[in-house]
């Protein structure tokens, strides 16, 4: 058996859920814009154990999404579950954000973008094929009228995430799929999390950091 616990913030989505085998017990998520993970995710992760009737030293594992994503909400996040990992001495597995957003997607031909926004015109962006193997890599994408039309020529492009609302202004494209207000889960990343439970591919809790894709940049408030 494995019980796997799993923490989603890296977008204004604070999410946790609570899995038996890769498939979803509880799940309890809330997308605040005001961003209130760090008030949020411990009382979420005491709830969704409390539904359960799970105690934390029955859990065989801690999945955190990993990135890209806000800076702020995966420190918040991966800070909670390498704490839960270290204290309970149970595995630490990250889960790419992007590839469980694109598990939100269900079809049968064409390609999936999961997209995170970033500043102005700019998203976080990876490709996916239906069967959820990436096609192209992660990358800090500037967006405009072009972006993706390779791939728009060959068949349908569905497009998920925060990303989608700026990207739709920009592309139009018969084979353009806009896949509205939905945001990384915790959900998707049950399954995900189990395969790589079952495959023990672990994080090293000391060393493990988010993958921001980005460095951070302060921003200097306006006087």
């Amino acid at each position: 058996m494995s019980l796997i616990l799993s923490i989603e913030t890296s977008t204004t989505n604070c999410s946790v859920s609570l899995s038996k085998q890769g498939e979803t017990l509880v799940l309890k998520e809330d997308n605040n814009t005001n961003y209130s993970h760090a008030e949020s995710l411990h009382v979420f992760i005491d709830s969704v154990l409390q539904i359960a009737e799970i105690k934390k030293s029955e859990l065989d594992a801690i999945a955190v999404s990993k990135g890209p994503g806000s800076y702020t909400g995966l420190r918040i996040g991966v800070s909670a579950a390498k704490g839960l990992s270290y204290a309970l001495n149970i595995p630490l597995i990250s889960v790419s954000t992007l590839k469980a957003l694109a598990c939100q997607v269900q079809i049968d031909d064409g390609l999936i973008v999961p997209m995170l926004d970033a500043r102005r015109l700019e998203v976080y962006s990876a490709i996916y094929d239906h069967s959820h193997q990436l096609i192209r890599t992660i990358e800090a994408q500037i967006l405009d009228e072009n972006a993706f039309l390779d791939y728009l020529e060959k068949g349908h492009v569905y497009f998920i995430g925060n990303g989608v609302d700026k990207t739709k202004t920009l592309i139009n494209h018969s084979n353009a799929k806009f896949i509205n207000s939905k945001l990384p889960s915790a959900k998707e990343m049950s399954a995900l999390a189990y395969e790589k439970y079952k495959k023990s591919d672990i994080e090293d809790v000391a060393y493990f950091e988010p993958f921001y894709l980005k460095d951070f940049i302060a921003l200097k408030p306006k006087s």
